[in-house]
Parts: C-alpha cells; structure tokens; sequence
C-alpha cells in the first residue's frame, strides 16, 4: 500500500506521523524501549498535540531481534497470532550510553542512535544489514480515518530480496508490490495460496512480519531504496533475523516459527491421481494402475480426487456408493498392489452433505454475525466452514477423518483453505480479518494430527495448497493449479523456489500442468522435473495423466526418472533429514547455496536439489538447456562428462537426459533399489565421490526410513590419497565407494579396488574402519 505522492508529499487525505527525534530510552534485563515524539521539541508547549510512537526491542532467542512500533496502546489484542518459539533463557545485553543505546543478541545487535533524529541500525558480527531512518517507521491515517502503521527498511546497492511466500511473479522481489492475502488465483497470477509474511535479504538476513492479517509490501516500489511494510491498526511487529548466511537465517526463522516434519518415505516416490472432472470407478482406477505394472513404471501413491465423494455433498467423507459399492474391498485391493492411498477434502461443507445439519447442530461451522450459519454458493451449494477455533469443531472433523484412516486410505490432499470470509464470527472471538490468512494453518495442522494420533510420528503427510507462516510444519506443499505450458512450467519453479526462500522443505507440482493438457514433448520435459522435486505426483483437470495417452515414449521417460529418483532416495531423504533440522529447502534456489557467486542471484530457471545436485529443467520443445554452473569441475550425473564451471552453458538433451550435475567435492550416497522409494537405504549402498580437490573433506550421512542414521563416512584428500573413514555404522550392511571419472588407482590398505563402468570401485575389507587410497 502506498501512502506516499512522490519524494515530497503524502496522498491526498493522509495524515502521517513519523518520529523525529529519540526523547527518552528505557532499559530493562529484556527490554529496550524507546520513546520518540513525531515533532522537534523546542519548548515545553511543542509538548503538546504531538503523537508519540514507541518502539520496543527485544529478543525471543539468539540472534533474532524483535522490534515493535506502537501508537495507541489502548486497542484490545484479538487472536489469532503466530505460534513461535521462544528461548526463555535466553540472556542479551542491553547498553544505554549517552549517544547510542544498543540491544545483542548473540552476533545480532540494534541500535539506536539517539541525537541524530530517528536512526537505528541493525548489525551482524559488526557490519551492518539494514536500518531505518527519516520517515521510514510511521503511523497513518486515512481519508475514511483508518490507520496503519508502516516500517520501511533500508535496501543496500545490489541487494536482493526474496521469499514472501509461494509467488509466481520474478523470483526476485524488487519493484514489486505484493500484498499478502491467501487467494485461489492459480499460477499464472500475482496472487497466492502460500503468503508468508517473512522475507530473505542477499545482504544475509530475513524480515519476519508477526501478523498473520494482509501485510501490504512495497520491495523498492514507493521508495525504491526501501522495503516497506504496512498493516492496519496501531502497532506493527516485526522480527530481524540474523546468521552467518543464508541458510543460517532460514534455520533461525524455522527454529522461531516451527521445523517441518519429516514425511514418510513412501511419500517421496511416484504419485497418480484420478485427475479432477474426469470419470473414474474402480475398474477405471485398476486400469491405470495395472497399466503402470504392466510398463513396469514404479508407482507408489494413487490419489483419488473431488468426486470420490458424490457431487454436491463435498465434504461428507463417504464415498460415492453408485461409484465405489465396496470402497473398503477397493482399498484392500489396490493396497495389495503395494499402493498407499491418498484422497482429496476440504474444510467445506455442503448443504446437502449430512455433516452440515450435524455441524449447525453442533455449533461447529463458522457463523455470520447474526448468529447464523456463514454460507454461499461458490464451490459448493450453500456450503458453510469448519470452525477451527472450537475444539470441539476439530474433534469431530478429525474423527470422520479417522474413519477413513481406518478404512484403508493413508493420507489427505488439504485442498482450499483460501476463500475465508472476513463478515464472520469465530468461536474462539478471533478477528476474522487476522483469521483470513491463518485460517490454513488451523485445517492442515487438524488434519496433520490426526494423522499422527492414527499413523504415528514420522508416518504422517498432506498435500496442501494453502499455507501462511508456520504452515511448514505440516508438509508437504503442492504449486497448484498451472497450465499445460512451458510458461506455466517457469512460473511454478519460480513458486517453488520462492516458497522454499520462506521456510517451506518440501514442495511439489503437478507434472504436465493442471489445466488444458500437455503435448508429448512437455509432459516428457515436465517428467524429468517432477522426478528430480521434492515429491512428484502426476495430476490433471479435464484428462487423465497415464504417460501412454501420450505416446509410448513417454512411458519410458517416467520409468526411467522414477527409477533414477528411487536409486537417489537414500541422499534425497538425507537431505531431507536435515531438512527438519534446519528448516532449508530440499529444491533450494542457487544463491542459497552459492551467496557469494553474483551471477547466482537472480537465477530461477534452475535449482539445487539438496546441497549437491544441480538441476536445469529443460523450457523448450528444441530440447535445449541454458544453465549457469558456479566456479569447480562439475560431472554430469547422467553422463559422467566433467564440465568447467564459473560460466554459462548451453547444451541440447533427448527426453531421457537434462542437466544434472553433480557439485565439485561431492559424496552422493546412491541405492540398490529402482523400484520403491522406502527400502533398505544403507543395505548394498553405494557412495560416489566426485572431484575432490587435495585438502578438503566431503562426507555422506545415510539414514534408514524412519530417519535413524545408520552409516556416515567421510574422505579426506591429503595429495594424490584419500582417507576414508567409517564414522558411524550401526546395521554392518555392505556398502562401497566409487571413485567417478577415476579409472585407475596405485594401491588400497583396508579394502580392494576393482574397475568399473563410472570408476574404481572400492570394496572395505570386513572390520576396517579406515580405507587409504593412493590415486595413480
């Protein structure tokens, strides 16, 4: 929102207070608060008829620091707020000199610098990330005398900014006006199902905006040497969040505000779904699946969509008798085919669903202000809303979903959540307006429980569509719906990617976009993308997804990315171990990982997948790859070709190939099985090393499906040897080494080598926990 008419003026009707000058600072143990009045004091009656803004700093854990900016105090708080973490220990130093009053928290300080007008800095390690100055915080009134308060942080010469959600517009966020309101307006669109009021700076921080209500932004639009939040009413909070990079800030951020859970393995391999408005019983559905047997494309998930259930009645989590007479016998039969199960639902209930007359009975749809059940009839006819704030409400939900469980399905699809009333009244008396954007987070994180009450820690998973700040913690996240182009293709990268920059680990797409239908050639080009995402599912709108209903080679592309992901699994659910230990991305944007490489900055046509992998989707039907390969010698995966970094590449590819490269230096561990994603990962693993250089380490961690770590080993180069070490092994499962690109060896103490197709093979002799290899 913007309040301003150019540099000099304010818009026609608005009123604005900023400070002008520091008049008193109070320091506690925890506190620093500061007192600013908005006109210059000359004498005792400049006193009068001023506002006062205070601003409070303080620290919720190490280096993060809380600022808050208040006008009228005297507004009542309303719900919801943002779950966060706080380290109650936690102690800061707070100085409050005769110049400059100064808060840290670990390596992150702010301070105030109170003869120079309004001044403050934040600083990490000493070298300041942004600050806020003259006008930059303020307080608003408008020409219909609502209020909003507004910050506008610092932006430096080349700095980026990124995040705020699962965005579809420049990857990179300057020059953009972005308010966040959870909307359904697809990929193709400024708006968004995943807003997240927290962003990344490339000068090495996040901003995190502690109000789930619309955060209006202006990314170096209004003033384009600024950030600029705003939010209605009369206090605004925020958060500075520091690190020693990147990926530092994002753990700090998920530590504040929830690490992601850990999806199940079976979760990572192939999903099919019905598609939406197409026709489906169980002989339909059997086909598909013994399709993909007979091709013998490794399937592990089938999703069944909207009209599992009858129309009109969505939700009433029955499933259509006239469609599915033995829904349960059905379930049996699919699992035996080693199948899970997945089935779509929303938190909205028809009229003519039985659960609506039972949820006005029961007091658990949300109500108009009249006492009445909120209803309208866009999606569904007369539809009403669960009400998350009544506990009650989410008992009931979560047991018709239990039900299910029961039955035999396995996990949910969360689809909606966006299209939230703000006419409304809550249980809880939460500010619908607030509830608007948070209202997501109560409906997966309802169902995400009930998955853990039923199925236990480490076996729950949704596919959601919406989200808000928080939501990671429920994974995993879909890009919803896009388009059969390679356009729309782009576009839900770029979401991706921007969507992992705000917190979120694990993300997918729907392979071959949702709307309209892929031709040939980009369903085979959007396979190989989806095969090398976090999770990969094959869904559609108006026409099925079976790769032969495009051509038969596109059933061997599937088949043969399905299969390349499952012989991955063991380093993807590695990475994604970690995932929920540091709240980093498994599809992670290229400045994440190489901050301080220029040309990375502003690349969104590429991803890594986890810390070692380079991925460059292929966005033509000529086949041809432009990506960009930071500095070292990077092998294609696929090929085995080394290629030299620090340049751009151009190279052309069939369907069974795209760029994947593997990071100089790099220790993937690769698995014994094409044809699951959940097995033995440690049993016969493979570890490939590639381009070591003399002097540095590189390390693989494999842990075992249900994330325990069984085997972790390290190789050092000292020269032309490599030490290998066995730092941990708790299974004794055979494993082995392979040297890529080496084809020969001089001798090996602690096992044997032998040659192979990729390189020397290195077999450790039973017992020894060390391998020394003299390179020839």
């Amino acid at each position: 929102m913007k309040f301003t008419d150019g540099y000099w003026h304010v818009r026609p009707g608005v009123t604005l207070n900023y400070p002008v000058e520091v008049r008193n600072v109070k320091a506690s143990r925890e506190q620093l608060s500061v007192f600013a009045s908005c006109k210059k004091i000359v004498t005792r009656g400049d006193t009068l008829n001023t506002a006062i803004l205070t601003v409070n700093y303080t620290s919720p854990m190490k280096d993060v620091i809380a600022v808050e900016l208040v006008h009228h105090k005297g507004r009542e708080a309303k719900g919801p707020e943002f779950e966060k973490r706080v380290d109650g220990g936690l102690a800061v130093l707070i100085e409050n000199g005769e110049d400059i009053a100064r808060l840290t928290s670990g390596k992150l300080s702010v301070e105030v610098h109170k003869k120079e007008g309004w001044s403050t800095h934040f600083l990490y390690g000493g070298k300041r990330l942004t600050g806020s100055g003259y006008k930059s915080p303020g307080h608003m009134k408008m020409p219909d005398q609502s209020t909003y308060i507004r910050e506008q942080l610092d932006l430096g010469v080349g700095e980026y900014i990124y995040g705020l959600g699962e965005r579809f517009t420049p990857f990179v966020k300057n020059g953009q006006v972005v308010d966040l309101w959870n909307e359904d307006g697809g990929t193709c669109s400024e708006q968004a199902y995943k807003n997240v009021p927290f962003y990344l700076s490339s000068y090495g921080y996040g901003v995190f905006v502690d109000h789930p209500e619309r955060v209006s932004y202006e990314v170096a639009s209004e003033v384009v040497s600024k950030v600029q939040f705003s939010v209605p009413g009369e206090s605004l909070k925020y958060y500075i969040i520091g690190g020693e990079n990147l990926k530092e800030v994002l753990d700090n951020y998920t530590k504040l505000t929830g690490k992601p859970a850990l999806p199940p393995a079976w979760t990572f391999g192939l999903w099919l779904t019905t598609s939406f408005t197409t026709s489906y019983d169980e002989g339909t559905v059997t086909s598909f699946i013994d399709g993909m047997i007979e091709r013998n494309i490794p399937l592990h998930v089938f999703h069944f969509d909207c009209f599992w259930m009858k129309e009109f009645q969505w939700c009433d989590f029955e499933w259509d008798k006239d469609v599915f007479p033995d829904p349960e016998g059905m379930l049996k039969r699919l699992k035996s085919k080693g199948l899970h199960i997945c089935v779509w639902i929303n938190s909205y209930i028809a009229q003519q669903s039985y659960l609506f007359d039972e949820g006005k009975e029961g007091g658990y749809l949300v109500k108009t202000k009249d006492g009445d059940v909120w209803q309208w009839d866009r999606w569904q006819g007369g539809m009403g809303l669960v009400d998350f704030t009544n506990p009650a409400a989410v008992r009931w939900y979560k047991d018709k979903l239990k039900a299910l469980l029961e039955m035999g399905v396995d996990c949910f699809k969360t689809d909606f959540g966006e299209r939230i009333p703000t006419d409304v009244v809550y249980y809880d008396g939460s500010d619908p307006v607030k509830m608007h954007n948070y209202y997501t987070h109560l409906y997966n994180k309802a169902v995400f429980e009930v998955l853990e009450e039923v199925r236990g820690k480490n076996e729950a998973a949704v596919f959601a569509r919406s989200a808000t700040a928080g939501g990671q913690q429920f994974p995993v996240h879909w890009g919803g719906d896009c388009s059969a182009t390679y356009v729309s293709m782009a576009e839900t990268l770029r979401g991706g990617l921007s969507l992992g920059m705000s917190g979120f680990s694990f993300w997918s797409h729907d392979i071959g976009g949702f709307e309209n239908t892929a031709t040939p050639d980009l369903y085979k080009r959007w396979t190989a993308f989806g095969l090398l995402s976090s999770h990969s599912r094959l869904h559609g709108s108006q026409s099925y997804r079976v790769p032969w209903l495009f051509d038969e080679e596109a059933c061997d592309v599937l088949l043969h990315f399905t299969q390349l992901k499952d012989t991955l699994m063991p380093y993807i659910y590695g990475v994604s171990v970690e995932a929920t230990k540091t709240g980093v991305p498994v599809m992670r944007a290229m400045v994440l990982e190489f901050t301080g490489d220029p040309a990375c900055e502003t690349l969104d046509r590429q991803y890594m997948l986890g810390d070692s992998l380079l991925v460059a989707p292929i966005f033509n039907s000529e086949g041809i790859a432009k990506y960009y390969l930071p500095e070292g010698r990077w092998t294609n995966y696929l090929s085995g070709e080394v290629v030299e970094g620090r340049r751009w590449v151009e190279e052309r590819h069939d369907y069974f190939s795209l760029p994947l490269l593997v990071r100089p230096g790099s220790l993937i561990a690769v698995g014994a099985n094409r044809e699951r994603p959940d097995y033995d990962y440690a049993d016969g693993i493979t570890l490939q090393l590639f381009e070591l250089e003399d002097g540095r380490e590189a390390a693989a961690r494999v842990y075992s499906p249900q994330g325990e770590l069984e085997l972790e080993v390290r190789v050092q180069r000292q020269g032309e040897v490599l030490k290998v070490s066995r730092v941990r092994e708790t299974a004794g499962k055979p494993w082995e080494l392979v040297l890529r690109g080496i084809s020969a060896v001089t001798s090996v103490e602690g096992g044997t080598a032998a040659a192979g197709e990729q390189g020397v093979r290195i077999v450790p002799q039973a017992g020894s926990g060390e391998i020394s290899i003299t390179l020839a």
